[in-house]
């Protein structure tokens, strides 16, 4: 992200520096449009497509003495009305930890350039994978997925959700979303763009594809893994910027990012490769959400595998660059220090020097005026 300058002057309305400061209180604008159209009979039933979660399914239970009814929902494409609304959201959350927060440590710190950029990315991602991890793992306990591991594949396809898991989906859809509008509203750097799009496009394809093929169990327990790996690490850079000398995180969040490839991996054929191939339903039924075929199977577990390749090629030439730039510095060191004592005995000499001719003694006066 680039840094943005406040001048005092207004820009021409509806010009780019005109959106790009006051894109939080544009986005807010649209955003009470939307709830402004709950107030009235005429809009609410569209107003509702935008801010509820859609696709309310009852079912009956009869676990005590009397009936008990369970809301659960479905996906459809309903659903993009209410990840465009939760987008907007997210921009103005953006904005506000941006402005309230993030300015006031930049205006203390006086980062470079590169830092201010970095620190940014890193404030807002971290507070976003934090929510996001307390979030997850509430609802995996909630659901008890981790007490049951078997319930990743087990009944599939998982066409009902909870209200929590529906929620969360369309909540991390909706962040992703807003990232892209970001780069222009942050004023981010060109040979940064490639960088973000990537990593923006790898989530949401991940994201949308396990809720689009009712795999939203596993999908849910590899975002709360991944999630918790890189919120050390954004937690750890932002650690580093306060105090370069605090490295510790970094070395924590290298061997955990290594586990949590290797746990990725795992979970994914554990539940893919093996649970899905043995389970009742297999065959592709789109009314039913069924997906569970050997091409659908080897295409997710492919693109699983493939990321997984991905980040870890990507983990080691950071760990090499690390590596390389440490022991450049190391060798700096050493060639300053014989240096800087090589000097010192330059400047020893020089005053020993002086110090036995530079004044002549009485007994080399006689000599001399003999």
């Amino acid at each position: 992200m680039g840094i943005r300058k406040k001048t005092n002057k207004n820009p021409p309305v509806l010009s780019h520096e005109f959106v790009i400061q006051n894109h939080a209180d544009i986005v807010s604008c649209v955003a009470m449009v939307f709830l402004l159209g709950l107030m009235f009979e005429v809009t609410s039933k569209f107003a509702v497509l935008f801010i509820t979660v859609q696709y309310n399914v009852t079912i009956s239970t009869n676990e005590g003495p009397e009936e008990t009814a369970v809301n659960h929902f479905h996906h459809g494409i309903k659903d993009l009305a209410t990840v465009f609304f939760y987008m907007l959201v997210a921009i103005i959350m953006h904005a506000i930890i941006q402005e309230y927060v993030l300015d006031k440590f930049n205006r203390k710190k006086h980062f470079s350039k590169t830092k201010h950029s970095k620190f940014n990315e890193s404030g807002q991602l971290s507070a976003f994978y934090l929510f996001s991890f307390a979030w997850g793992t509430n609802i995996l306990l909630s659901e008890n997925f981790l007490s049951n591991p078997v319930a990743l594949w087990e009944g599939y396809p998982h066409t009902l959700m909870p209200f929590q898991m529906k929620f969360f989906y369309i909540c991390q859809m909706g962040y992703w979303l807003h990232a892209l509008p970001e780069l222009y509203f942050q004023k981010a750097k060109k040979e940064d763009i490639p960088r973000q799009l990537v990593y923006i496009f790898l989530y949401l394809v991940h994201i949308a594809g396990a809720y689009i093929l009712n795999l939203n169990r596993l999908g849910l327990v590899l975002l709360v893994l991944h999630y918790f790996v890189e919120l050390l690490f954004h937690v750890s850079r932002l650690v580093y910027f306060s105090n370069e000398n605090r490295q510790m995180g970094f070395t924590i969040w290298a061997v955990l990012f290594v586990i949590g490839r290797l746990l990725t991996l795992s979970l994914s054929v554990l539940t893919v490769g093996f649970g899905l191939s043995t389970t009742e339903n297999q065959g592709f039924d789109l009314a039913a959400g069924n997906f569970n075929i050997f091409f659908v199977r080897m295409t997710v577990l492919s693109a699983i595998c493939l990321t997984q390749a991905f980040m870890m090629w990507k983990f080691i030439n950071f760990q090499l660059r690390r590596w390389r730039e440490h022991a450049e510095a190391q060798t700096l060191k050493k060639k300053q220090a014989p240096a800087k004592s090589k000097s010192k005995k330059d400047k020893a000499n020089g005053v020993n020097g002086v110090s036995s001719h530079g004044a002549d003694s009485p007994r080399s006066r006689k000599e001399k005026s003999s």
